[in-house]
């Protein structure tokens, strides 16, 4: 299992919500070019780069972040935003490593249908889409989570994976920025309604036992964020890890 640190940006500022929510913002003082030289440094060389001012269809950041991400051989996992299947293929043209779709693919009936054909067919679905599944009690959450879905989440998961859809970007608001463990319980019914997803968990890590403790679930990998810049986890400890996780695959 493979570490990704987190950053998210609002207003062009490095922050973390607590259960999405946008009232509850903890601001950081670090840009997100030195947050991205810090971990590029210490031998990470994968993070998740969450545009929240986008997710809210503010998209003011879009031209500061495109050229931070322009400037960078770091492979991004980028979210926030993502409506069309355009901003997809730009994303990807423009060199971003996956594309995060979320709020359109679960408000618009066609969306994944036509994603699948025009991605699939060119770009692997697994390796360049991550669906995004915001989950708050066992219901899908979207629009910067302040909307909820009807659709049932393992039948949205079953949905996505007949159209090719692999990888999965799981958050546990109900654990997102508390620091108070990861939703073990929620990936586990995931990975047992779906053993084969490739499963990136997201939400409430807040120590190397989390890590573990996810690590024994065989999710993909997770994303990290409070954790780091409220020094419960190290980068060293996640250059740490990875490295051993190179080595053991």
């Amino acid at each position: 299992m493979y570490i990704i640190p987190a950053i998210d940006i609002l207003n062009k500022k490095v922050v973390r919500l607590r259960e999405g929510d946008y009232q509850q913002v903890t601001e950081y003082d670090v840009s997100l070019e030195e947050m991205i030289e810090r971990y590029q440094s210490n031998g990470t060389n994968f993070i998740h780069v969450i545009d929240l001012n986008g997710a809210k269809n503010d998209f003011s950041n879009q031209e500061y972040l495109f050229n931070v991400i322009r400037k960078t051989d770091m492979k991004i996992q980028y979210g926030g935003g993502v409506r069309s299947i355009d901003k997809v293929k730009e994303l990807i043209d423009a060199g971003v490593h996956r594309v995060i779709v979320g709020t359109q693919a679960i408000t618009n009936p066609s969306f994944l249908v036509d994603l699948s054909k025009s991605i699939c067919g060119d770009y692997k679905c697994s390796d360049q889409v991550v669906i995004a599944i915001d989950v708050l009690d066992e219901v899908i959450k979207y629009s910067g989570w302040m909307e909820s879905s009807p659709i049932k989440l393992m039948d949205y998961v079953d949905k996505c994976l007949a159209l090719g859809f692999f990888r999965f970007l799981c958050t546990d608001i109900n654990k997102d920025g508390k620091l108070g463990g990861a939703g073990i319980e929620l990936y586990e019914k995931l990975l047992d309604h779906s053993p084969f997803i490739k499963l990136i968990a997201s939400g409430g890590v807040s120590s190397m036992g989390d890590i573990e403790k996810l690590s024994r679930l065989k999710v993909e990998s997770c994303v990290v964020g409070k954790a780091i810049y409220e020094g419960h986890i190290s980068i060293e400890d996640i250059k740490n890890w990875n490295l051993e996780s190179l080595i053991s695959i």
